[in-house]
C-alpha cells in the first residue's frame, strides 16, 4: 500500500474515533450501543474516551507537556501504581 493510502486511512479511522468518542461524551449513545453497533469492545472505546479526556486536559494547561512527557508520565503513574498493588 503506497503512504498516501496508509495515511488517508488513518485519518479516516481518527475522524471515525473521534465522532464516536464526542458521541459518547455527549450522551448520544453508550458505550454499551457504540461497542455493539461497531463490533468494537467496550474496553476499546472506553479507552479511546480515557484517551480524549487527557488529551484534553492537558491541552488547557498553561504550559502543554509534550507528547514525550505526557508517555513518560503515564509510565510513572503506572509503576506507582503497580508498586503500591505489590505490597
Amino acid at each position: 500500500m503506497s503512504k498516501t493510502v496508509v495515511d488517508s486511512i488513518k485519518r479516516c479511522m481518527a475522524k471515525r474515533k473521534t465522532g464516536l468518542v464526542i458521541e459518547t461524551t455527549q450522551g448520544k449513545t453508550t458505550v454499551s450501543e457504540a461497542s455493539r453497533s461497531f463490533d468494537l469492545s467496550p474496553s476499546e472505546i472506553e479507552g479511546w474516551v480515557e484517551d480524549a479526556k487527557r488529551g484534553i486536559d492537558n491541552s488547557l494547561r498553561a504550559n502543554p507537556l509534550d507528547i514525550r512527557e505526557q508517555y513518560e508520565k503515564q509510565l510513572r503513574d503506572l509503576q506507582d501504581a503497580y508498586g503500591e498493588a505489590m505490597l
